[in-house]
């Protein structure tokens, strides 16, 4: 009796030991995810941004803060381009983009990001793993690895991500957003992440970020000394092509108008200012969607679709253009020559 006690918890012990020693399944590694999501408190994280949507791939820094529920601010820096520079921001007063290179601010009436796929925010990340029960998991030596679909809303040239996340702290490292070819088009390098950070409220608080010295606006030297250079789309629908271009001056500085035409014809407005005709202060309440580009965040109203850039305010402007047409174009748009 003794031996088969003996024998008894001889077996029990090699059944544990082996399952302690045993590979988790994705199911493992979603719950703890999940738990991950549900326990943290906080979140602050650095990484790089490399977009392959024009000719020349674009890098941005991106840093982020989040606190639990529904506080974010995102500040995205142009590593090539200080004018690039801006920053999303979440509280209980809405959702506000700052562009600081054109003295201008929008608030958003919105649920961002609750809907929306982020490769830089972790809350949306997970969701996306949770959501998608085709997704497709493996392991490496150092990283947890999940393919699922985004969640592009009006953006469908962007179906698939990779997720690579640190098998010993479950911190994500690395997302590529990839192409129905399976082409990275956007990939985030995390470079430091930190959960349960101490963030102050204040961090969040719209006047704080609007207030002078938050931010920093070009001056009028600064404008004056900025040549103007006009930009193009590198994707244009098939059996449309350039029509016209134009160069105007306006009250606040100098416009650009391209002109396409053929089977999905459309406007392309660009506008370079030698003076502000808003305030960072005062945000624009605006109307319609908000719509991530990637490298910055744009809104759509009806048949019309806006963003800031390089220290400009460009608007796409079509009655044939679908919504994933014009954000497609809008990605692509780059200088291409010097006036």
């Amino acid at each position: 009796m003794k031996r088969k006690l003996m024998l008894f918890i001889s077996m029990m012990l090699t059944t544990i030991f082996l399952t302690a020693c045993g590979e988790e399944t994705v199911e493992d590694v979603l719950q703890s995810l999940e738990n991950q999501v549900d326990d943290m408190s906080s979140f602050t994280a650095t990484a790089e941004m490399t977009m392959n949507t024009g000719e020349e791939a674009q890098q941005y820094q991106i840093d982020v803060w989040h606190k639990k529920e529904d506080y974010y601010k995102v500040v995205m820096n142009n590593q090539t381009d200080e004018k690039g520079n801006q920053v999303i921001l979440r509280n209980d007063e809405g959702v506000f983009v700052l562009t600081p290179s054109i003295n201008k601010s929008y608030k958003f009436q919105n649920d961002w990001p609750e809907h929306h796929s982020q490769p830089y925010l972790y809350t949306s990340l997970v969701k996306d793993i949770v959501n998608d029960s085709e997704r497709e998991f493996q392991m490496t030596e150092n990283y947890y690895v999940f393919k699922v679909k985004t969640n592009y809303q009006g953006n469908q040239q962007l179906p698939f991500q990779e997720i690579y996340f640190h098998k010993d702290t479950y911190e994500p490292a690395l997302v590529r957003v990839q192409d129905h070819n399976g082409d990275t088009i956007v990939e985030v390098d995390f470079s430091s992440f930190e959960f349960n950070v101490d963030i102050d409220d204040s961090e969040f608080d719209t006047e704080q970020n609007l207030s002078e010295g938050a931010v920093s606006v070009p001056t009028m030297a600064e404008l004056e000394e900025q040549d103007m250079e006009v930009y193009f789309p590198s994707f244009v629908p098939e059996e449309t092509s350039p029509a016209s271009e134009e160069i105007v001056e306006f009250e606040d500085g100098e416009r650009v108008i391209l002109s396409y035409e053929g089977e999905k014809p459309f406007t392309l407005i660009q506008e370079k200012y030698d003076t502000y005709p808003t305030s960072l202060m005062i945000p624009v309440h605006a109307g319609g969607d908000m719509v991530d580009l990637g490298f910055t965040v744009g809104h759509m109203t009806n048949n019309s679709l806006e963003w800031e850039k390089d220290g400009m305010r460009f608007v796409i402007a079509s009655e044939s253009l679908t919504e994933n047409e014009m954000i497609e174009v809008a990605q692509s748009v780059e200088v291409q020559a010097v006036k």
